[in-house]
């Protein structure tokens, strides 16, 4: 019988662990789930790859990928090539695809990949980071993957941070194919009023996103029609009109899988950007 798979790549910015095994899973889906414990450390500016991989050439292309990220001299190689270890067809391709840049912007973090099943875990700096790395990951791969998106902005800091915090636990809801906020929906708001009131006179920019049901052409009007009704609300508890800015991008910039029914809802977002002091 074959072994399963197994690697370990651990940095002082993102260690990485990852394993796989035959097992498949199906559909594509970025999704939210508790964070699993943390791998090993390695020593601060180094990068450490070890474990079992199926070949040569899978080992010589992770060490290439790290190498070219966090610097030569910063990589030590402990990866242990072995030629009865099974994975799920195309592994070593869809695992390189997961070495970017991206790995850079989290902290203290993990990706464990089990099959064609993924969780990663770390610290970033905000909502849109967040987003975006595991987005990245989940469009790198074949649809057959699911990736677990445990990144989180870490408690305290600035008010985006505290913004972006609260849209990552809450939705922003509107009552169905409207731009009329549920009172859920106000209530997350009113829970933003408090880092907004602390920003002076910064620009705040309210972003409309939704799932890709339905037209474009409709989709980006009730998206914008939404961020307005945002403002809206948010004017009338006392934020400065001049200081607030809308705007909808309807389907286009989507975070998770819009084939399953927590994606779509995933995908129907309000964001908020806030820009540099004046």
């Amino acid at each position: 019988m074959k072994k399963n798979l197994s690697w370990l790549i651990a940095t002082s910015l993102i260690p990485l662990a990852a394993w796989a095994q035959t097992a498949p899973s199906s559909g594509a889906l970025v999704e939210n789930a508790a964070p699993p414990a943390q791998a090993g450390a390695a020593a601060n500016g180094q990068v450490v790859a070890g474990g079992q991989v199926p070949d040569e050439a899978t080992r010589v292309a992770v060490l290439e990928g790290l190498r070219k990220i966090y610097g030569a001299n910063a990589v030590i190689d402990r990866i242990e090539v072995v030629g009865s270890v099974a994975t799920p067809p195309n592994w070593s391709a869809n695992v390189q695809k997961l070495i970017t840049p991206d790995l850079k912007q989290v902290r203290k973090g993990q990706l464990q990949i089990e099959g064609t099943q993924m969780v990663v875990t770390g610290e970033v700096a905000n909502e849109a980071v967040r987003q975006k790395v595991v987005s990245d990951m989940a469009t790198s791969l074949n649809p057959t993957y699911t990736i677990r998106n445990n990144l989180r902005v870490p408690a305290g800091g600035n008010q985006q941070e505290a913004i972006d915090g609260i849209l990552a636990k809450q939705t922003v809801e509107f009552e169905l194919g409207s731009a009329m906020l549920t009172a859920r929906g106000r209530n997350v708001l009113d829970e933003i009023l408090k880092p907004l009131s602390q920003i002076g006179d910064r620009q705040v920019a309210i972003i409309g996103h939704t799932d890709n049901s339905g037209s474009r052409e409709g989709n980006l009007t009730l998206s914008l029609a939404r961020a307005d009704s945002v403002k809206g609300y948010l004017v009338e508890k006392g934020i400065d009109p001049q200081r607030l800015t809308t705007s909808g991008v309807g389907p286009d910039q989507p975070i998770a899988d819009n084939d399953s029914t927590d994606g779509r809802a995933r995908n129907r977002r309000i964001e908020m950007r806030i820009g540099d002091q004046k």
